[in-house]
């Protein structure tokens, strides 16, 4: 696997061998999130209080986009990254920034699959974001890996998921994550870029009405930049905010 760095409008770019990106960094502001499905992927954020995730397992780096946001605007979090390259990690912290904090951020060159079978932690919040140089998942879209992850989850945890919404078995996807968690999983509409996050958690799954959601995205914008406002407005346009009330 070919790992290529390009620029373009302040922007960096982390590619596979091919255009396809991916993760992105705009150089001036090296904590934010450039690309849209990384901000949807801080969804959950907005589900719990600004002291939440404490335990966060991310699976596959990428350019370390959201593994900076979460180290520098959830200041308690402890970060498991696995990530099966090892040159992908030289890369983020060559060219993307990803600190150096090993008390914080701890780094895994393993399998994302196996890692969630073999491991005892639990975790607050698990992100799912694993991709080849041909847009495969291999197994980290199964029913077998969603089930790990559903063991895996703490009490109130969430699984985000980054889905291709132009493959042809993405509705497959959805009904895989809906089974494993019975029925307590959405995904949003497709992002410009063809990306979709699914959300998933165990039950009693976290709930909040519109205005509560509308509340947390305000003061998240506050406190880190990140805009989640425009993820609010297409959640209101779905089924997901039936009753006025979202919950998964």
């Amino acid at each position: 696997m070919n790992i290529d760095i390009s620029e373009e409008a302040g922007v960096r770019y982390l590619h596979f061998g091919s255009s396809w990106i991916q993760g992105a960094m705009r150089i001036a502001r090296p904590y934010a999130l450039e690309l849209d499905y990384t901000r949807e992927l801080m969804t959950p954020l907005l589900l719990h209080e600004p002291d939440w995730p404490r335990r966060v397992l991310q699976i596959g780096l990428g350019a370390a986009s959201v593994t900076k946001f979460l180290w520098r605007y959830r200041r308690h979090a402890r970060i498991t990254v696995v990530e099966i390259e090892p040159r992908v990690t030289a890369a983020a912290r060559q060219f993307f920034k990803l600190p150096d904090d090993p008390a914080r951020i701890d780094i895994r060159h393993a399998d994302g699959a196996d890692f969630v079978v073999e491991t005892k932690q639990k975790f607050d919040l698990i992100l799912v974001d694993g991709f080849d140089a041909d847009a495969r998942t291999g197994r980290l879209d199964t029913l077998p890996f969603y089930l790990d992850c559903r063991a895996r989850l703490a009490e109130d945890g969430v699984l985000a998921v980054n889905l291709l919404s132009r493959r042809k078995d993405f509705r497959q996807s959805v009904k895989r994550l809906e089974g494993a968690f019975d029925g307590h999983a959405m995904a949003f509409s497709s992002c410009d870029s063809g990306n979709a996050i699914a959300l998933a958690a165990n039950p009693p799954a976290p709930c909040a009405t519109l205005a509560e959601l509308k509340g947390a995205a305000t003061q998240l914008k506050r406190d880190t930049g990140l805009n989640l406002m425009p993820t609010l407005t297409r959640l209101a346009q779905s089924h997901h905010l039936a009753g006025g009330l979202f919950a998964l």
